[in-house]
């Protein structure tokens, strides 16, 4: 089953094909948590893809605004981070993003993050390759190391401009001078309602426009190029691991499952079972940062492992 059409057509996942997968996986065993038949796997695979979600960065205390009390102000994000609403109020969604940009000051990889960023580093000098197809805009990966990334839903640290269409990379603190000391989290917190003319603007020579982030809305499709990346990369993977993520956002949700289905060992770490854990053929319940270290650290071969 093809993970991407025609690229002049649009990647379309509807939750009865997401049941398809799962119906035809169904009669596989129980995942098994044995570590050690993990690594057995691990260290035969040479083309290995990590799936992370949100989960990976709530470790680092990254928000989520998802669940019991995953407000912004008064705000639930699929509110907020949508076209309409920057539409309707650009200022309000600018002041959203400009937090979660601030907050990533105070933020650091943690030891998931580095595990599997050390292990990129480590098997591609014996002529291996470990890619990251990520749902997180923050770049932990970026900072822990991580080189083979591929974002799905963009990044918190770019901006598009609507009137140019430059994408551009941008860590101006803050992003804007009218957003400076704005974007309190707290419900009582007064909008900013900044002018339009005062918001982050295209730094390209005689544009001037405004920019929005370049990220991936509620309501938008996924970079068709990028869709394709990750497609590639997930038919040529001999192991995909699963890490912190729910598997209910689509279409990153039928990506492991898919992959299970031909055959190829899926192995999940996450704090909690989700409902595609069961046609997988590994799961690892717990923080990833104390579960995935362990699954990922040089194995007894790799130590005898001698460049050519």
């Amino acid at each position: 089953m093809a993970f991407l059409l025609s690229k002049s057509y649009r990647y379309v996942v509807t939750r009865k094909l997401f049941a398809q997968v799962l119906v035809m996986a169904s009669k596989r065993a129980a995942p098994s948590s044995d570590l050690a038949a993990l690594r057995r796997v691990f260290d035969k695979a040479q083309r290995i893809v990590v799936l992370t979600g949100a989960g990976v960065s709530a470790e680092s205390g990254v928000p989520t605004f998802r669940g019991a009390g995953g407000l912004w102000r008064t705000w639930q994000a699929q509110d907020l981070a949508t076209p309409e609403a920057f539409e309707r109020n650009p200022s309000l969604v600018w002041e959203f993003y400009h937090y979660r940009r601030e907050v990533m000051a105070s933020k650091h990889p943690n030891q998931a993050h580095i595990a599997i960023a050390e292990c990129e580093k480590r098997l591609e000098e014996q002529g291996r390759r470990v890619v990251v197809i990520t749902q997180n805009i923050d770049e932990l990966h970026l900072r822990a190391g991580s080189k083979n990334i591929i974002e799905l839903h963009g990044n918190l640290f770019t901006t598009k401009c609507l009137k140019c269409r430059t994408v551009e990379k941008n860590y101006d603190s803050p992003i804007c001078e009218a957003l400076r000391g704005k974007g309190a989290p707290n419900p009582d917190a007064a909008d900013a309602r900044i002018a339009i003319e005062n918001l982050p603007k295209c730094k390209q020579e005689g544009c001037d426009g405004m920019t929005r982030p370049n990220v991936v809305w509620f309501g938008e499709s996924l970079d068709p190029d990028v869709l394709e990346k990750s497609h590639n990369e997930l038919n040529l993977c001999d192991l995909c691991l699963v890490v912190g993520t729910s598997s209910v956002v689509y279409p990153a949700a039928m990506f492991a499952p898919t992959v299970a289905k031909r055959g190829i060992p899926v192995a999940e770490f996450n704090i909690e079972p989700t409902s595609a854990t069961q046609h997988f053929g590994f799961h690892f319940e717990g923080q990833c940062g104390s579960t995935l270290p362990a699954a990922l650290a040089p194995t007894e071969s790799e130590q005898h492992y001698k460049k050519p």
